[in-house]
């Protein structure tokens, strides 16, 4: 595959020219992964970051009982386990293909001493990092803050976009009830439930969205 259009649409390399993208291209791996194989585990040490370049990619824990709770996933273009190639270098979640996958790998040793040559990418990869921060603050405090219904409703709006009436859910309903928190049975209520106020239409993985200013208001809403 061409591995230069791939890195220049990735966010975490916005700003990099064309000399930057040859050398990320030239230490870069191509890695095509089945659905189901394990691409690391939590504890382990890392050797590298991805940038996913067809696919998705789950990333998940493990409760002490094997519960898996996913953290999120990843789509075309983004990027993961980046955060491990520094401090302790150790995996902080498991990453797990959810289809068939082509990825893009950079082995942590020649990434590093990439960084400390070529400062735009290190500053690139810096806001790419802050970015990820700011997607997991914003997860707790929904987690902490917000009932199901009004994740439920979040999630909708980010996947439909600003004008979209329409979605196709990217995963299963039981790995986005993992993804929002909960379990299938009180997604299944809680799809019921907005169906019956006739704010949204389910027909399998399809979502319609026939009242989007109340459900901007449901996401909006807090826990009592």
């Amino acid at each position: 595959m061409d591995i230069k259009p791939a890195l220049k649409r990735c966010p975490l390399f916005a700003g990099t020219n064309d000399v930057d993208l040859d050398y990320l291209a030239r230490i870069c791996r191509v890695r095509e992964v089945g659905k189901g194989e394990v691409l690391f585990s939590e504890g382990e040490e890392a050797s590298g970051f991805y940038v996913l370049a067809e696919g998705k990619v789950k990333i998940y824990k493990l409760s002490s009982e094997g519960k898996e709770r996913i953290l999120h996933i990843v789509h075309p273009v983004g990027t993961f386990a980046e955060a491990a190639i520094f401090g302790n270098g150790q995996c902080l979640a498991y990453a797990e293909p959810l289809e068939k996958s082509l990825l893009l790998f950079f082995p942590k040793r020649e990434l590093l001493g990439l960084l400390h040559e070529h400062v735009q990418i290190a500053i690139n990869m810096i806001g790419g990092l802050s970015r990820f921060l700011r997607q997991f603050t914003t997860q707790i405090e929904e987690l902490t803050f917000k009932d199901v219904p009004a994740r439920l409703a979040r999630y909708l709006l980010d996947v439909a976009g600003e004008e979209g009436s329409r979605v196709e859910l990217p995963i299963s309903k039981s790995q986005l009830a993992s993804n929002l928190g909960t379990v299938s049975e009180t997604l299944s209520r809680t799809f019921r439930k907005l169906s019956d106020d006739e704010i949204l239409e389910v027909r399998g993985k399809i979502i319609d969205i026939h009242d989007r200013d109340r459900l901007e208001d449901l996401a909006e809403t807090f826990k009592e």
